[in-house]
């Protein structure tokens, strides 16, 4: 839902993309760098207890790792880096990252489990929907309303409002449990109807 936003806002990475390649950093070391932004981010989230502070940074931490995200490809592209072992490194670390988080807010007591685990097999669903279409021939770019970059957005804000009052974030993964499983049904009719038409 937000890739054309994110075609922006990947045109304003160009400076940073510039630095980060002046200073010799690699689109795979960037990637790296997020995953390790969310393992501390999953950290916070669950040894918080519940304190507005540690939520806050919790929020900023996965702020940063969705920066990297996006970081990593405009930096590949811009500069030739592009490879298939790197998307396929990136791709895997996102799942490693999106999975600490849920278990992070999970264990911190901050969801009601159930829902942490639904919106967890939602999201990475939501990715294994994309991988397998497009194995099959069939873009998926923008199919669906909860892609990563929205996750991470609801995740964070929700995150920020659970340090004035804690059963936010408990609203926020009730919430992606549904647009992450509602995502994948959304993908599930877009590869139907295109097979259809061949």
């Amino acid at each position: 839902m937000l890739t054309k936003l994110k075609k922006r806002v990947e045109q304003l990475l160009v400076f940073e993309a510039k630095v980060a390649h002046g200073i010799g950093l690699s689109p795979n070391m960037i990637s790296f760098l997020g995953f390790t932004f969310a393992i501390f981010s999953a950290l916070t989230f669950a040894t918080g207890q519940k304190q507005p502070f540690s939520l806050v940074l919790a929020s900023a931490l996965l702020f940063a790792s969705g920066f990297c995200d996006a970081l990593d490809g405009v930096l590949a592209r811009n500069y030739g880096k592009t490879t298939v072992f790197g998307g396929f490194l990136d791709s895997l670390l996102d799942r490693y990252a999106d999975a600490s988080v849920y278990i992070g807010i999970i264990v911190g007591g901050l969801c009601d489990p159930f829902w942490g685990l639904v919106a967890l097999a939602g999201s990475f669903l939501v990715s294994y929907s994309r991988a397998r279409a497009e194995a099959s021939g069939i873009k998926m770019e923008s199919v669906g309303i909860a892609e990563r970059a929205e996750r991470i957005l609801i995740l964070s804000f929700a995150a920020i409002a659970a340090a004035f009052w804690v059963p936010a974030l408990n609203f926020g993964i009730v919430l992606l449990a549904i647009l992450t499983n509602l995502t994948v049904v959304q993908r599930g009719h877009h590869v139907y109807k295109l097979l259809k038409k061949k």
